[in-house]
């Protein structure tokens, strides 16, 4: 696994055309850190992998992690749970809707509905 998150963080190094200089200087670390995981030797910590998300946000966390998703993310990947509010937006009409139905909802469980006039 240590491996597979070492492979991901080198597709993200060549995917913004960086060295690993540049990259260490750009989320915060010690270069060497950076040379360290590529090779093996130490696993990212949990501040490593949050420095780079933050860095870079196209860089998907469960992708980096667990290599579940893409890279580049957009923006339904990386909230999967949350509706994206463009699509939202783009499907409701213009101006003010026209009520259909109203209902009001009494403290003792009871309710009326009331139907808008036409």
């Amino acid at each position: 696994m240590n491996d597979e998150v070492a492979h991901r963080i080198k597709l993200v190094i060549e995917h913004y055309g960086l060295s690993v200089s540049t990259f260490a200087d750009a989320i915060g670390v010690q270069r060497s850190s950076i040379s360290h995981i590529l090779n093996g030797r130490n696993r990212p910590s949990l501040d490593f992998v949050l420095k780079v998300v933050k860095s870079y946000p196209e860089v998907n966390l469960y992708w980096l992690l667990i290599g579940k998703g893409s890279f580049p993310a957009n923006e339904e990947q990386e909230h999967p749970s949350t509706p994206n509010k463009d699509k939202t937006e783009k499907n409701m009409p213009k101006g003010k809707p026209e009520p259909v139905r109203m209902v009001v909802f009494y403290a003792d469980g009871t309710f009326e509905s009331f139907d808008a006039k036409k």
